[in-house]
């Protein structure tokens, strides 16, 4: 069990909706944002539409802005679903979020079977990043720029824009290459660099972070760190995750979480049991209430919101009920305690 404080009773036992204060309206006095990512195709479904309007002030697309998805061949770009997800933000009063231009992954076959040389796939990359970023100025107020550039063990990922073959920089050159093209493309976006199991200090935090503060010293256009948090019921201790946000906003740079989920063992149907919910509920409180400790932390925001449509039970066998909202929508324990820790934690 994770070492976190008892979650005040009443929440758990708390039944149906509590929607008078929504959490994005529990969010703004705090200066703080909530958001979560977005499938677009789903906006046309009512109860999706209704409950990330009512709840959230930030939309990030799932995948629709990743590189094969928004540029399927050299001369197409398919702005169209993530275009209609800015549309529903501004007639939301809700900003956008740019998920990712730079990853590993979803890159399309013209990019990954081409050939190419490292000149010719740094052209493509600042041609790709140009465009997007262009595309959204003034309508994406953040992006990440870079995804997952780290192993576990804090060394460079392997990767085609890394070396295989690489854009031709070594180290960390293609993350600084990607932000100064972010920044030209528009100058006003905050940047991020984004990666997953380094939210506790250990060799991947310390790689980014020395990293972050390389960059700071030479004036690389870097605002902040993302940290994914996709975490288990047994997820450590904060104190090795509070150091690590501390350590990083110490820098002057915004620390936002971006990919929150907390995935349970659960039954044939999906369901996880009552206690594995509460410490559930226990560590959403605890998430948000650290968060809200720095001033420097400013969004929160959970990999999609309703466990009908979560990515955890095709990804990590037998467990799920991850999200906020169950499968028909309904609030959750970790509902309840977002709006206490939104409520009463104090910020910094």
């Amino acid at each position: 069990m994770p070492s976190f404080p008892r979650l005040v009773a009443v929440l758990i036992c708390c039944s149906g909706p509590l929607f008078a204060q929504p959490l994005r309206d529990l969010a703004v006095p705090r200066g703080v944002r909530i958001g979560t990512a977005v499938n677009p195709s789903r906006l046309s479904e009512e109860l999706y539409a209704d409950t990330l309007s009512r709840e959230f002030n930030q939309v990030e697309p799932e995948n629709a802005l990743k590189f094969g998805p928004v540029h399927p061949s050299p001369a197409e770009y398919n702005f169209g679903p993530p275009d209609s997800l800015a549309a529903f933000a501004s007639g939301h009063k809700m900003v956008m979020r740019g998920h990712t231009l730079v990853w590993h992954r979803q890159n399309p076959a013209w990019v990954t079977s081409g050939q190419h040389t490292p000149a010719e796939l740094a052209s493509i990359l600042q041609e790709h990043i140009k465009a997007v970023v262009g595309h959204y100025a003034g309508k994406v107020y953040a992006w990440d720029v870079v995804n997952e550039g780290f192993n576990d063990d804090g060394s460079m990922r392997s990767t085609l824009w890394f070396d295989a073959p690489g854009i031709g920089l070594k180290g960390t050159g293609y993350i600084e290459q990607a932000l100064r093209w972010a920044h030209a493309a528009d100058p006003r976006a905050l940047l991020f660099y984004n990666d997953y199991s380094a939210e506790w200090v250990n060799p991947k935090s310390d790689a980014i972070y020395k990293m972050a503060q390389d960059f700071q010293s030479r004036g690389v256009p870097l605002d902040g760190v993302g940290l994914q948090m996709h975490l288990t019921a047994n997820a450590q201790p904060l104190a090795g995750m509070e150091a690590n946000i501390k350590r990083i906003t110490d820098l002057g740079l915004q620390v936002q979480i971006t990919e929150l989920d907390v995935r349970l063992p659960v039954e044939a149907e999906g369901k996880a049991a009552g206690p594995a919910l509460a410490t559930q509920a226990q560590i959403y409180q605890d998430i948000v209430a650290l968060c809200l400790k720095y001033s420097r932390c400013t969004a929160i925001q959970t990999w999609g919101f309703t466990d009908k449509y979560s990515w955890i039970p095709g990804s990590f066998r037998g467990t799920g009920a991850a999200l906020e909202f169950d499968a028909v929508y309904q609030p959750k324990p970790a509902y309840n305690a977002i709006q206490t820790a939104l409520r009463s934690a104090t910020r910094k």
